[in-house]
């Protein structure tokens, strides 16, 4: 049986704790692919702390962990951006919340991997405008600027979350699969 999303125990919160450091840390490195705006395979832990450990954990994850990396690159935090990394880690998590979904003891079918596309790229389209819009109400970025970031953004994440995000959760079910079909000879 899988915990309630809002199981904060300390098991829990040592996941986060790590989850987030993880996402902080490789946060850091990306290629440029607009103007601050980098590719960063990072993304897909979003992916995998969600969907093992459910949206609120991966909120957690992307908001604390995209807040280190804005404290460890040094450049001021950015929280809209924060805030978008928070949404991304929500929805992909979503799909724990999924009946008879769970990834810890391999189960996972064709509608799970499809809802957890579904909630991702949603996700990650969300959060990105919502972070351009805070820049350009709140923090008087040029508009044009965070049309190139968000589009950015957007691209390289959808890209990160298919190719490494989807696959990796999909292995770790698959991992976790127990085999049914053992026969004990008498």
């Amino acid at each position: 049986m899988k915990k309630s999303i809002f199981t904060l125990d300390t098991k829990t919160v040592v996941t986060i704790g790590i989850g987030a450091a993880l996402y902080g840390v490789l946060g850091m490195f990306g290629f440029p692919i607009a103007p601050n705006t980098y590719i960063k395979p990072a993304i897909a832990l979003l992916t995998i702390f969600g969907a093992l450990f459910g949206p609120v954990v991966g909120f957690l994850v992307g908001f604390i962990g995209h807040a280190l990396t804005d404290m460890i690159a040094g450049w001021g935090i950015w929280w809209g951006w924060v805030l978008s990394s928070g949404i991304v880690g929500l929805f992909m998590g979503s799909v724990y919340t999924r009946k008879e979904f769970n990834v810890k003891h391999g189960v996972m079918n064709k509608s799970h991997i499809i809802y957890l596309a579904l909630t991702g790229f949603i996700g990650i389209i969300i959060s990105y405008i919502v972070a351009g819009g805070i820049d350009v109400l709140f923090m008087g970025e040029p508009v044009d600027k965070i049309v190139l970031q968000v589009t950015g953004a957007v691209v390289s994440n959808l890209l990160v979350f298919a190719i490494i995000g989807i696959p990796a959760v999909v292995g770790f079910a698959k991992l976790n699969k127990k085999n049914t079909n053992l026969k004990m000879d008498a």
